[in-house]
């Protein structure tokens, strides 16, 4: 740490001398409904002095050039239209800032109302959504503590969501983080996540998706717009962003936890086309002093990509892709008298892979409509196998796992406005699913050999359409309305989804909201074919109908200020059609992460969530920022037994507090040094009692299900931190930055495990501090 500093001084002594550093803010301002060009409207950039602004050209493009690097308001507004204010917009010296900026046409004439600017923070990029809904800026991924570079991980800072340390799966609103769907690029693509669904199906334990890459996006927790199929929990929407078409700009990173090299530019001077990729290369084996056992040998990479082709007549082509691979494994003690806990007898080796890629084309029409297609491919694999020593010490199959899955996607759209008052997006999206899937794992004791649980191969498909429309009634009143339909040809089930929003903004500040949908997800196709232990019949689920869930929820916005903001969001989840095993407490909505679960299953159980969120955020200005959020809920199920329990996830309550400060240095005050901090307080995760007695004959842990997730891990305090230091040259920028994640090492609670030494069950306590330490240049 003090040498750490040591740099931090000698920088500031050679760079705060230097001349103000400036740069160039570019965009384009369209109309949201139409994608088509905005002329002639206002860009000013607030607090400066002369006040910098321009007008846009007629194809909307606005430049505005030497502007001194810092952070600022943008007010954007032209005639017709409803105001904007962008917060946050930061500008540096290596960079060129590129904005893509929506403007709603307004319904009525500006003399009738007073009209308050719309602060982008405030709105998710989505005009369809009503409720529950936020727009996730890239530079609060970078910025806010614990947000460590990842989405997943920034979102359990937002209202109804919680999460752990050492793994970044999403719980919404009591929700299982599998019923989380994630979209990149309108697509559904699988877990973007290195080690994904090894600790919780739909969570990882970093993300794959690069800062480096991403728009800001959206990230939805209830109640969602009808173009939304197969999800049940929430939607995380991702965009990536165009490369600079007019100037090469690269980026290096190097840090604990990998190695980033990120390049954008034109393909060529003067053309309009552009390229933009990032690749990573873990360096984990740094931590390995200070992570539990094994998990140093943590070994990842990935790649993402976009390239943009703009034509005069045709439209605007994209090729976009993201991959991934990881390996990591145990070895098995060989010294029997080590053995604490049966894992030290085990030795794993796991593999995976996750990839998609896909065309885009967008074209403009001529009636205030565009049409947008998508042709994509995504691919996810996990190749786990692993082997138990026994007393004789000689390794033998314990369980296999060879599951290889491939989507390929058609999804098309067409969005038109009939004036100013309605705006319908109609489209549908077919899903090819390809499917290898064998699990195979040993019953009985040491020497038994491996029993298949799943074999199967196919392919079957998902097809899903949709309309939605958003009416402006009156002055004050907006309406949502749409429907979504899927089926799934393996089995022939069909759903029809019904999804309405409104939203009544009585004065300038102040507005409310209602919206309700209903919304339905498959499970893992794993679970459609596997074979039953007790009756040894084979694919006993095949005939699943999705899991299906209303959702209801009521909002309430008060625009404190241009930089404050308040939100309530009371909100109410009926689950239903949830698969459970009759006569048991077992119900789907609780599974975490078991690939072997054989035994039949019927659409009989049910769920609900209830609860109210509130987020109060005062956004960077004046040098600091706030955000507080705060969740009160409740997460009950009813298994095959009739019986209504808490779900594994019923926490109860979530607070977070997130504050930061900035302070410009160096003579021009071009130069940033800013420090983060979040502190989150929330209930345990729900376990069902040990019966010790049991426990103790199997010689691992038993539980008593008749009393399942009765029980509760005491409430715990998570602290994490983030730093960082940058120095702004004319032509580059240098950052430096350390962030921890779980700095007190507050320990998460993984389950139980039987020690064999004491005889007793124990709990499993991973206190995990990730600290990362990097550099990045950016020229």
């Amino acid at each position: 740490m003090k040498y750490l500093f040591s740099i931090l001084f000698f920088w500031g002594i050679v760079f705060t001398s230097a001349a103000q550093p400036s740069q160039t803010i570019r965009g384009t301002v369209i109309n949201d409904a139409t994608l088509t060009p905005i002329p002639y409207a206002s860009v000013a950039v607030l607090a400066t002095t002369p006040l910098l602004g321009v007008l846009t050209d007629s194809l909307g493009n606005f430049t505005l050039s030497n502007v001194p690097v810092g952070r600022y308001t943008l007010s954007v507004s032209c005639v017709g239209y409803e105001p904007v204010l962008l917060r946050e917009t930061v500008v540096s010296s290596a960079k060129q800032t590129f904005l893509s900026i929506q403007l709603k046409e307004t319904s009525q004439l500006l003399a009738e109302v007073e009209v308050r600017p719309k602060v982008n923070k405030e709105l998710p990029l989505n005009p369809m959504a009503t409720v529950s809904a936020r727009m996730l800026s890239v530079e609060e991924a970078k910025r806010y503590a614990g947000g460590f570079d990842d989405p997943s991980r920034l979102a359990s800072s937002f209202a109804g969501v919680a999460g752990n340390t050492d793994d970044n799966g999403i719980i919404v609103r009591g929700n299982a983080p599998k019923f989380l769907q994630w979209k990149m690029e309108g697509i559904e693509i699988p877990n973007p996540n290195h080690f994904g669904d090894l600790k919780s199906f739909g969570g990882g334990s970093l993300t794959a998706l690069s800062s480096q890459m991403l728009a800001n996006s959206d990230f939805f927790t209830g109640a969602f717009p009808a173009e939304y199929n197969n999800a049940l929990s929430g939607v995380f929407d991702v965009s990536m962003r165009k490369g600079n078409n007019q100037k090469h700009e690269h980026t290096f990173q190097a840090g604990v936890i990998g190695i980033d090299a990120s390049s954008e530019g034109p393909f060529k001077k003067g053309g309009k086309a552009s390229y933009l990729f990032n690749y990573r290369y873990s360096t984990l084996a740094l931590l390995t002093p200070i992570l539990p056992e094994n998990v140093g040998g943590l070994k990842f990479q990935d790649f993402s990509f976009k390239l943009n082709f703009p034509t005069k007549r045709a439209g605007t082509f994209s090729v976009w892709g993201i991959g991934l691979a990881d390996k990591t494994g145990a070895k098995a003690k060989t010294d029997s008298t080590q053995w604490k806990y049966d894992d030290d007898r085990e030795q794993n080796d796991i593999e995976q892979y996750m990839g998609a890629v896909g065309v885009k084309h967008t074209l403009v029409l001529k009636n205030s409509a565009y049409l947008q297609t998508t042709l994509a491919a995504t691919t996810t694999g996990t190749d786990w196998r692993t082997q138990r020593l026994t007393s004789a010490l000689a390794l033998v199959p314990k369980s296999n796992i060879s599951v290889a899955n491939a989507t390929f996607v058609l999804s098309s759209f067409i969005n038109k406005a009939f004036g100013t008052k309605h705006t319908n997006k109609t489209g549908m999206l077919l899903t090819g699913m390809q499917y290898d899937l064998a699990l195979a794992k040993a019953q009985g004791g040491n020497d038994a050999p491996l029993k298949s649980l799943v074999d199967a191969r196919g392919f079957s498909t998902l097809l899903s359409a949709y309309s939605s429309s958003s009416f402006q009634l009156s002055r004050s009143l907006s309406m949502n309305v749409g429907i979504n339909s899927q089926f799934f040809s393996l089995n022939k089930h069909v759903t029809l989804e019904p999804r309405v929003g409104f939203r009544y903004q009585w004065n300038p500040t102040h507005s409310v909201g209602v919206a309700y949908g209903l919304h339905s997800r498959l499970e893992r196709l794993n679970y459609y074919f596997n074979n039953s232990l007790a009756t040894g019949e084979t694919a006993v689920n095949k005939n699943l109908d999705f899991t299906k869930a209303h959702h209801l929820v009521l909002s309430y916005d008060w625009a404190i200020s241009d930089v404050a903001h308040l939100r309530m969001e009371p909100y109410y989840q009926s689950l239903f059609s949830v698969p459970v095993m009759l006569g048991s407490s077992f119900s789907l909505l609780n599974v975490q992460n078991d690939w072997f679960f054989a035994e039949k299953l019927q659409n009989t159980g049910a769920g609900r969530n209830y609860g109210v969120d509130i987020t109060l955020e005062k956004y960077l200005s004046k040098g600091y920022y706030y955000l507080l959020t705060g969740s009160l809920f409740s997460s009950e199920y009813k298994g095959g037994d009739g019986v209504w329990r808490n779900t594994r996830f019923n926490r109860n309550f979530v607070a977070n507090v997130l504050f930061g400060k900035e302070w410009q240095l160096g003579n021009e005050h071009q130069n940033v040094l800013s420090l983060n901090a979040r502190f989150t307080y929330q209930g345990g995760n729900r376990y069902s009692p040990v019966n010790q007695a049991a426990s103790e004959i199997a010689k691992q842990a038993v539980f008593d299900e008749t009393k399942a997730f009765s029980m509760q891990v005491a409430p715990a305090l998570n602290v994490h931190f983030t730093a960082s230091y940058k120095l702004n040259k004319r032509k580059s920028s240098r950052e430096i930055a350390l962030k921890i994640l779980n700095l007190t090492s507050q320990p998460d609670f993984n389950g139980f495990r039987y020690n064999l030494q004491t005889r007793a069950v124990e709990k499993d306590l991973s206190p995990i501090v990730i600290p990362n330490l990097s550099y990045k240049i950016e020229f």
